[in-house]
């Protein structure tokens, strides 16, 4: 990973953003983060986009949405090749920096109930399961909702700074 660099995304990524939230995280809904809806966050001055690039190249972004008392994080993915490598850990870690720094102490998400291996990851950072959404995702998958509170201890044990 140490080619990898995270930074704010730019316009001109967000079909790549668009394309690659329908292929790994949209797969088999109904697509409703299209490039237009990326370019209007990427616009919108309480929405960050991160991207992860190898040299130029796109291979992780995350969508985050703040909010007076609370941030959302939107979007999260990992191109199949660069997954298990500490990269959507570095994303997150990268989004709670900033949620802390704008203070903003809690983090919400929403995850399909069937993804065990994103509930999994979530629950390693320090996310803790807050409800079910029934038939959030097109009217026919619940989602679990997480949430994570950045006033405590972080996941090293570590008291925050």
């Amino acid at each position: 990973m140490t080619q990898i660099r995270l930074g704010l995304a730019h316009a001109d990524e967000a079909p790549s953003i668009a394309r690659m939230s329908r292929q790994l995280v949209e797969y088999g809904l109904k697509w409703s983060w299209t490039d237009a809806r990326v370019e209007q966050c990427l616009r919108n001055r309480d929405c960050v986009v991160l991207a992860a690039r190898d040299r130029r190249r796109l291979v992780g972004f995350a969508i985050m949405e703040f909010y007076d008392i609370h941030a959302h994080l939107a979007l999260l993915a990992v191109q199949p090749g660069y997954q298990r490598q500490g990269l959507g850990r570095s994303l997150l870690e990268w989004l709670e920096a900033s949620a802390r720094t704008a203070g903003i102490f809690s983090i919400r998400l929403e995850l399909r109930a069937s993804n065990d291996t994103a509930r999994l990851f979530y629950e390693r950072l320090g996310y803790r399961e807050a409800g079910r959404k029934q038939a959030y995702y097109d009217g026919r998958e619940d989602a679990l909702r997480m949430l994570r509170d950045l006033a405590v201890a972080t996941t090293s044990g570590a008291a925050p700074q």
